[in-house]
């Protein structure tokens, strides 16, 4: 979930997945706008008129029925000023405990973690996995045997496990000796596998929560672990691997990042930043045009050995049932039955998980698209109507979709388990997201059956085709690139839609850039600027919310705005930055994960993954009472610093939301030194939050591992110990609602 702007290492295993590949041309808002409107118009003010009539007519009378926040919940809790320390800060009154650190064991014959490198590969299929991210909790009932969502005593929760350090993995020794991608210790191997992909642990509380290791529910899946291929891809030949000559599984969940529910109970976890991981051939060299035009936007041109080496154990890959040579997508033998040339292709997919069927395969649904999946969060259920999840493709320039089920929804569905997933993911409609320089937007259904796709250079050959590519079909279509979509999360009483786009160094950038096109400004990523710090672009990021046409989540149409800009200390004044009117108690940098109270309506919480503000603080943890899509009002950006050959506009017209107050956004949280801060869930009556601290320390170099005095980080267990990925929670002493 990192970009070039940050300075820890990026969620990209190789540091550079979050890199685009859009190389579509698609039009950047200002190249819409300029085909509308000319330049002196904009000057004149009448397209800031017109856009300010088409919101105020689009909007009007809009959610009439409810309040402008959709709160009557307040903020009480004093803003915890910004820092550098390597501790977790909170506010007063509120206490926080460690539950789950890296390497922590999930049942009783599991020995405690040593931390210091010496612990075996394969006791990673029993211990917590590293770099925690999304998360969510289940209840159980009070025997611990059956589910029970009400249950604020005890749950499961399941967890994302997104990358490793690797520094901190194995032994100063091994540290010492580096880590060449051209040959790998097979156990250094298999421990990284095995740090990789989700937990699911039952937590019980007894004055705290803690881990009940005897729980039978408890359980890693790893990227090793196997897995079910479903949906309209399952099957196909794009599909086929000599793992599955049918193509309908495949081994292993990888850089699961954010995440989501359903309403028949079941978790959610996102494959994200994948393509890094495989060793590859140059793209020059492959048998034909598609696989080229396939490999380029999706993995890269350029032949690499993955990020990791795991294709290229010493010795080879004698496992006998290519183990290792899994990670290799170089076209080897004939066809695909003989290499491993598909084994992306079963990669980029959301994985639904039963966390109360410990003996289920996880289920990869392949008709929800094949992308860097952020995250997939639902709109609310409704009987009767379809079930709705918004999406963000975490790259740069990269797009916005959502999923639309075939059938309705039906209580009678609600304790189905992955057979209700049969029902609602492996059937209906994928779109994507274009947004128009008047504050309107469109969805386009990603289909065979559309003229433009059926007919692409790239030569379509089926719906299955089209979901394995659907980057290149959402080309097609003209889809908006945006500023690397991250989490999205559906606003439990307006059911407005928000996504955090997190940075993007490429915006505003001439010529040719890494991922090939250069981006135009345009109205919904509308900023260039340099902080001073030699960071261009949009260093900070910011929060895109949208209205669906009649509060219908199946619409094909929006309304749109940007909710929060993020701004630094330094742009207080200037108001084509601090677009937002951010100050000391709320202002933060590159928005990631976002995520939406059902204990507290409206109460939404905001985390940071930044590397543009570090100088001046740790990234943190907001709580914030949004408004509504049209709240605020129509701005002008003056982006003066724009290359003059940028392809847009310096002026950029746009759509900001209501500026944010201490009373409305109010910083609640400062991690330690190095991490990001993501993933968030609650007991059903929201008196405990679960929070992941990701990656402290991170910035730490291999030459220094074996000197424990120069870690950047010692959080959370102190002393000379190394850093550990840990999941939190944080109670209120007075027993309270959190954030009230």
């Amino acid at each position: 979930m990192s970009d070039a702007l940050t300075k820890h290492h990026p969620d990209s295993p190789n540091g550079c997945d979050d890199v685009s590949r859009n190389d579509s041309g698609n039009l950047d808002f200002a190249s819409v706008l300029e085909a509308r409107l000319s330049r002196r118009n904009l000057l004149k003010g009448s397209f800031g008129l017109a856009a300010g009539s088409f919101m105020s007519f689009g909007l009007a009378g809009c959610n009439d029925s409810k309040s402008e926040s959709s709160n009557a919940f307040s903020l009480g809790f004093s803003a915890v000023a910004k820092g550098l320390t390597d501790e977790l800060r909170i506010p007063g009154g509120y206490t926080f405990t460690t539950l789950y650190r890296l390497g922590d064991p999930i049942n009783t014959l599991t020995p405690s973690y040593a931390n210091d490198g010496t612990d075996t590969a394969a006791s990673f299929q029993f211990r917590a996995g590293d770099h925690h991210d999304g998360m969510a909790y289940f209840g159980l009932n009070s025997s611990g045997l059956a589910k029970d969502l009400s249950n604020v005593g005890r749950g499961l929760l399941c967890m994302n496990h997104e990358n490793i350090t690797q520094i901190f993995l194995h032994t100063v020794a091994e540290v010492g000796a580096g880590f060449p991608t051209a040959s790998r210790v097979v156990s250094q191997i298999d421990k990284e596998v095995h740090a990789h992909g989700v937990s699911v642990i039952e937590v019980v509380r007894s004055g705290s929560f803690s881990v009940n290791k005897l729980s039978g529910f408890n359980r890693r899946y790893t990227a090793a672990s196997d897995m079910t291929l479903s949906g309209p891809a399952a099957g196909d030949d794009l599909m086929v691997t000599p793992y599955s000559l049918t193509g309908v599984a495949t081994r292993g969940t990888l850089n699961n990042c954010a995440n989501g529910t359903t309403p028949w109970g079941t978790y959610l976890t996102c494959e994200e930043n994948w393509a890094g991981y495989f060793k590859r051939q140059t793209s020059a060299s492959l048998s034909s045009a598609k696989e080229t035009a396939a490999q380029n936007r999706y993995i890269g041109s350029g032949a690499s050995n993955g990020s990791y080496g795991w294709a290229n154990p010493t010795g080879g890959d004698t496992s006998g049932n290519g183990l290792y040579d899994r990670w290799n997508i170089s076209q080897t033998g004939a066809d695909a039955t003989a290499d491993y040339r598909n084994a992306a292709n079963t990669m980029g997919w959301v994985v639904e998980i039963d966390p109360y069927a410990p003996a289920s395969a996880p289920h990869k649904r392949t008709a929800m698209g094949r992308f860097g999946h952020e995250g997939a969060q639902p709109a609310k259920a409704v009987v009767g109507k379809p079930i709705v999840y918004y999406m963000g493709d975490d790259s740069r320039g990269e797009y916005i979709y959502k999923y639309v089920s075939t059938q309705n929804w039906s209580a009678s569905d609600a304790n189905g388990g992955l057979t209700s997933g049969d029902k609602y993911l492996d059937d209906g409609k994928l779109y994507v997201a274009t947004f128009a320089a008047n504050g309107s937007g469109t969805w386009t259904e990603l289909n065979i059956a559309d003229a433009a796709i059926a007919a692409a250079a790239y030569g379509f050959a089926d719906q299955a085709d089209v979901l394995i590519n659907c980057r290149i079909a959402a080309d097609v279509v003209g889809a908006t690139p945006m500023d690397r979509p991250e989490w999205t999360g559906v606003h439990p009483v307006t059911g407005e839609i928000y996504v955090t786009l997190t940075n993007n160094s490429d915006r505003g950038k001439t010529g040719t850039t890494t991922g090939g096109k250069s981006r135009a400004l345009d109205a919904a990523n509308p900023r260039y600027y340099n902080d001073g710090e030699g960071n261009t672009g949009n260093v900070n990021g910011h929060i895109v919310r949208i209205r669906e046409t009649g509060d219908d989540h199946a619409a094909t149409t929006f309304t749109w705005d940007v909710y929060l800009f993020g701004a630094e200390d330094d742009q207080f004044g200037n108001t084509s930055i601090n677009l937002s009117g951010l100050t000391d108690d709320n202002n933060f940098s590159s928005p990631d994960g976002l995520w939406f109270s059902q204990a507290v309506p409206g109460l939404m919480w905001l985390q940071t993954d930044d590397g543009a503000y570090t100088d001046v603080t740790n990234c943190m943890m907001l709580a914030a009472l949004p408004g509504k899509v049209g709240d605020g009002r129509t701005v002008t950006v003056d982006n003066l610093a724009v290359p003059a050959n940028a392809g847009a506009d310096q002026s950029v017209t746009s759509y900001a939301g209501k500026n944010a107050t201490p009373a409305t956004l109010r910083r609640f949280l400062v991690g330690p030194k190095g991490c990001e801060i993501t993933g968030i869930t609650e007991t059903p009556d929201g008196k405990a939050i679960f929070v992941n601290i990701q990656h402290p320390g991170e910035n730490t170099g291999a030459g220094v591992i074996g000197t424990p005095a120069s870690f950047e980080s010692h959080w959370p267990d102190g002393g000379s110990a190394r850093p550990r990925s840990t999941t939190i929670v944080i109670t209120k002493d007075n027993g309270g609602l959190i954030g009230s």
